[in-house]
């Protein structure tokens, strides 16, 4: 984001890096259930310097993004993404 931001904007950030995180079977899950769900794929992950020496990461909730549609079966499929993305982060914490 910085470098884009610099570039058409003209403007400084600091290090700012938007991901998407995409586990293609629960995806391919997900759009079985729901046809509308991509627009909500993937789940998007930043990475951004807090301060000097600090850098945080954070995902979206896809339990709290996914409230949007009324189906019980695609929140179960949040639910363990969720889970997915949570263990993730918490692997880089120290």
């Amino acid at each position: 984001m910085s470098a884009t931001l610099q570039d058409k904007l003209g403007k400084d950030f600091r290090q700012y890096t938007i991901l998407g995180a995409c586990n293609p079977e629960a995806a391919y899950a997900a759009l079985q259930l729901e046809d509308k769900v991509g627009t909500m794929l993937p789940c998007n992950v930043i990475v951004q310097q807090v301060h000097k020496g600090l850098v945080e990461v954070a995902a979206i909730d896809p339990v709290a993004s996914m409230q949007a549609i009324d189906n019980p079966d695609l929140d179960r499929a949040a639910h363990e993404i969720r889970d997915k993305l949570a263990a993730a982060i918490n692997m880089l914490g120290g």
